[in-house]
């Protein structure tokens, strides 16, 4: 893939998202909250295929599988007024159509067209089969990595946001707002364990499971971005500050602390 396919591949996104924008604000500022973050989780996919040392060919490949990594998420949203896949439909299959149904892909070579496909049709999953090897593997684990990273950046900014004016905050919320958290969410972000989004009860749940996706970024170098920028103290600060989650809270920092230690010594 060249530079000039990409930027068709970049016209082609801009022009099918302006689809779904219309006369329902809150419908466009989640509209807008999307093409933002697709444009951070692109230089976040570069950032890392070149700390990977991938090549000019498969560093593009990596920025075009961000580029369509949520964009089953637009008409998902204009449909369902949620980005909730549980309460609507699998946002990641869903890309993954949106991009046959418009042939979209169909100018790539066969085996880039799979790696796109692939990269946008396994990035929201709890986890990746284990039958996913090669360039496939990835690039997968690179789009799921560079797309946690902002999110980790969105919900801190978000919750922050949403902490000094709940009334007018602008975004969805998928969680009720309670007070406390499942015992049960906690335990598992303890001992590194993944959790089904079914489980999650509020709010708190959802920060707390949030965190733990440090534990299921692929890269040394994600977790040294992740750790750079100060998101995972800014999350803490939004939890209920007992001894329990301040334990869980300090694991999660000695994960990551460890993590880059080992990475940067000699």
């Amino acid at each position: 893939m060249n530079q000039d396919q990409l930027q068709r591949f970049e016209r082609w996104f801009d022009g099918y998202t302006r689809r779904f924008f219309g006369s329902d604000d809150f419908v466009n500022a989640n509209l807008k909250h999307k093409q933002e973050h697709t444009q951070r989780v692109r230089a976040e996919s570069v950032l890392l295929a070149r700390e990977l040392a991938l090549d000019e060919n498969e560093t593009r490949i990596a920025e075009l599988i961000a580029l369509f990594h949520d964009v089953g998420r637009f008409p998902q949203f204009a449909e369902y007024r949620t980005f909730s896949d549980p309460k609507s439909l699998n946002h990641s299959q869903l890309g993954v159509q949106v991009l046959r149904q418009e042939g979209v892909l169909e100018a790539l070579p066969r085996e880039e067209r799979q790696w796109v496909e692939t990269g946008v049709g396994l990035h929201g999953r709890k986890s990746l089969p284990t039958a996913l090897t090669g360039r496939a593997l990835l690039f997968a684990k690179l789009i799921r990595d560079a797309d946690k990273i902002d999110i980790f950046r969105v919900v801190a900014d978000s919750y922050e946001q949403y902490q000094r004016d709940p009334d007018n905050f602008p975004l969805e919320i998928d969680f009720p707002d309670e007070p406390g958290y499942t015992p049960e969410v906690l335990e598992a972000v303890f001992n590194e364990k993944l959790i089904d989004s079914t489980r999650l009860r509020n709010l708190n749940d959802a920060k707390i499971c949030q965190l733990g996706w440090v534990y299921d970024l692929n890269f040394t170098a994600s977790l040294q971005r992740v750790n750079a920028c100060g998101f995972l103290p800014k999350l803490f600060s939004f939890l209920p500050q007992d001894d329990d989650i301040r334990r869980a809270c300090q694991k999660i920092q000695d994960y990551v602390t460890t993590r880059v230690a080992q990475n940067c010594q000699p």
